[in-house]
């Protein structure tokens, strides 16, 4: 047999390779993570995967209605984007003389998907999936088998199934997620280590062999195609970050994370979707574990000195204190032992400034250069202690505003995780650029001392989620530079409590994949999107995108995490042009009810800032000489906005404010 081997390897960052029928072999190993496993094969599940009659569902499994809330078939034609794995470790061989594995042929099955008898609950789930999916893009049906016959091509699915084909078939080196997809004659395997990498493999498989897409919760491109032949192939994928969540909040959807190989803490990943991380206490986590109310009456010493007094209001806890610690790590052992499944526990600082300033904590901020010193020494001495009874258990701290900058003497223990937090930087800039100059030089810092760095990093305008906030150029950039700079995860903070808050879908699904494989071109991606999931709209909503990035590079704002709506860039040339642009998007695509009212979403953060400015913005209207591109009363612009973001289901416009009443206070200004 003939292969052709062309390959080439590359390091996260540099750029992309080829397109499917190139061969990569790119090595990023991932140590395998103590990450939650929520179920193994112990007898436990009700029912068998494999009772199953030709064409029928197995009793464990089924199918998902065809409802407004779940997935959509958008576009029935083949997605013609090539999609190569390249930067985890990756391996691609196409072999141009082997025949390929038919699955199916004008509508009628010639494959069997099969598991084996002691399958995980993730591995009979992406069974079914695979089974499904294939289904919907076939036309045929598939069954789910234990012991398949020799009649027809076999895809295997699993670890166990896949000895079935290969007797030597390992998961070894592929830690919790790690995937491989490779066909052995007439047949595919696809599977991974456990939990999840099986899934993955599944997934991996149907969207960059097959051409699905999971846009949204709620939308999703299924191609058509009767007859399905899979080329020879050998792919091995090991993703590079241990920890991947795009924290916005139509990302929580289960299978919408899954489905993009996203493995954060919120979303709805159970068992059978493969588990997640699992945090006791997420964040700001000092007065969770040493309550004021509790303990400062009797022990104000264990608190902040500020100015000669301790104190408990916007303040921290005094690092220094033997005692205090004690009492968290009792604390904290008795959390964990409660929340048996977490691997990952918080102690991390209060969300404000405050810090100790007694005697003994600022004897040691000296000596580290930075009250880092003082945070790093206290969480290690925590790490050693629940160390002892929680092995599995690493615990988290951040690196965040006071304690950003990286100490010069105390490095964290194995079981501490850092993560470095970017709440003080520009968006409009790279976090490489010079503007950035301090965060940059605090991750070079970090990356030097820190196994388990992990990324805390900010991707929308929490005083307006609705409003334009145009970060998408510094997306690719930031998270490659995060993976160079050794990050083991990588958390991306968006609009988090509602749906609706500008590009919403497009960053969370373009997140997803760069978190996935940092290398891929995010400029690409954003292109990819905007094709699926507006259709006919698409260059339009392409144009609105480049006008709004184009001012807010030449006005030079910062565009930081809460930028307000009256920054430069936000001019009225700029706004008559984006609205110009989403005219011709939602002309586009008028007799598409489903994709208009997605461009009528998109249109929200243009209305808004009109809302918002309403007088300053007529007035330069009407001194300019210019159209005016909403409607002509602030009140009929406030129904029409409210009337999408009622049926977009928006809840809240910036955060940890419900409702709409930043709205309500600039009608009754103007």
């Amino acid at each position: 047999m003939l292969k052709l081997n062309a390959g080439f390897s590359r390091k996260v960052g540099e750029p992309s390779y080829g397109s499917r029928g190139a061969i990569a072999n790119v090595e990023l190993g991932a140590e395998p993570d103590p990450i939650n496993d929520p179920e193994w094969p112990d007898g436990s599940h009700p029912e068998s995967v494999c009772p199953r009659s030709a064409g029928g569902k197995s009793p464990w499994y089924t199918a998902v209605p065809a409802t407004a809330n779940s997935y959509r078939r958008q576009r029935r034609s083949v997605v013609k984007h090539s999609i190569v794995l390249i930067a985890m470790s990756l391996s691609v061989m196409l072999t141009g003389t082997a025949s390929a594995v038919k699955i199916a042929e004008k509508g009628n099955s010639h494959a069997i998907v099969v598991v084996a008898e002691g399958a995980t609950k993730p591995e009979r789930h992406a069974a079914a999936e695979l089974a499904d999916f294939l289904g919907q893009v076939t036309g045929a049906q598939f069954s789910v088998v234990c012991q398949p016959g020799d009649a027809k091509s076999r895809l295997l699915v699993g670890p166990g199934a896949a000895r079935l084909a290969d007797a030597d078939f390992t998961t070894e080196g592929l830690g919790t997620e790690g995937l491989i997809i490779r066909t052995v004659g007439n047949d595919l395997i696809l599977a991974g280590g456990r939990p999840r990498g099986t899934l993955y493999a599944v997934y991996a498989f149907l969207e960059d062999h097959v051409g699905c897409r999971w846009w949204s919760s709620k939308v999703s491109t299924i191609p058509s195609r009767p007859t399905l032949k899979v080329d020879h192939l050998d792919i091995r994928a090991v993703p590079a970050l241990e920890y991947r969540e795009p924290f916005w909040f139509d990302a929580f959807d289960g299978d919408w994370a899954v489905r993009n190989k996203v493995n954060g803490h919120r979303a709805g990943l159970d068992a059978r979707r493969g588990g997640q991380h699992v945090y006791e206490g997420f964040v700001h986590t000092f007065y969770a574990l040493i309550p004021p109310g509790k303990y400062f009456d009797e022990h104000p010493e264990w608190f902040s000195e500020i100015g000669g007094a301790r104190v408990h209001k916007g303040a921290q806890l005094c690092l220094t204190n033997e005692q205090m610690r004690g009492e968290l790590v009792k604390n904290l052992k008795r959390k964990l032992r409660a929340n048996p499944s977490a691997t990952i526990a918080s102690v991390s600082q209060n969300d404000s400034g405050g810090s100790c300033q007694c005697a003994a904590c600022a004897a040691v901020d000296r000596e580290e250069g930075s009250p880092s010193g003082a945070m790093l020494r206290f969480v290690n001495a925590v790490a050693a202690e629940v160390e002892k009874e929680f092995p599995h258990v690493a615990i988290s701290t951040l690196a965040y505003q006071y304690t950003r900058k990286p100490p010069r003497l105390v490095r964290p223990r194995p079981n501490v995780i850092v993560r470095l937090c970017s709440i003080e930087c520009s968006f409009s800039k790279p976090l490489s650029d010079e503007r950035n100059r301090a965060f940059r030089d605090d991750i070079v810092g970090w990356s030097k001392i820190c196994d388990r760095l992990y990324i805390w990093d900010y991707t929308t305008n929490f005083a307006h989620y609705v409003s334009p906030h145009p970060n998408l150029r510094v997306l690719g950039p930031n998270v490659s530079f995060f993976a160079k700079h050794g990050a083991k995860g990588v958390f991306e903070q968006g609009a988090y409590q509602s749906r609706g808050a500008e590009m919403a879908e497009l960053r969370a699904w373009v997140l997803a994949k760069l978190l996935w494989d940092p290398g891929r071109d995010a400029d690409s991606l954003i292109d990819e999107f905007l094709a699926g999931y507006y259709g006919q709209a698409a260059q339009h909503m392409r144009a609105y995108l480049n006008i709004m990035h184009d001012a807010v590079d030449a006005s030079g704002d910062y565009l930081g995490c809460y930028s307000p709506v009256d920054a430069a860039f936000l001019s009225l040339p700029t706004l008559c042009a984006a609205a110009a642009h989403l005219d011709a998007a939602e002309a586009a695509v008028q007799e598409d009810a489903d994709i208009r009212q997605r461009v009528k979403v998109a249109r929200l953060p243009i209305m808004y800032i009109f809302l918002m400015r309403w007088q300053s913005l007529r007035e330069a209207a009407e001194s300019a000489n210019v159209q005016w591109p909403v409607a002509q009363s602030q009140q009929a612009l406030h129904k029409e906005f409210m009337q999408v973001a009622k049926s977009a289901g928006i809840t809240h416009i910036r955060e940890h404010a419900p409702g709409f009443g930043a709205l309500t206070e600039a009608l009754q200004r103007h």
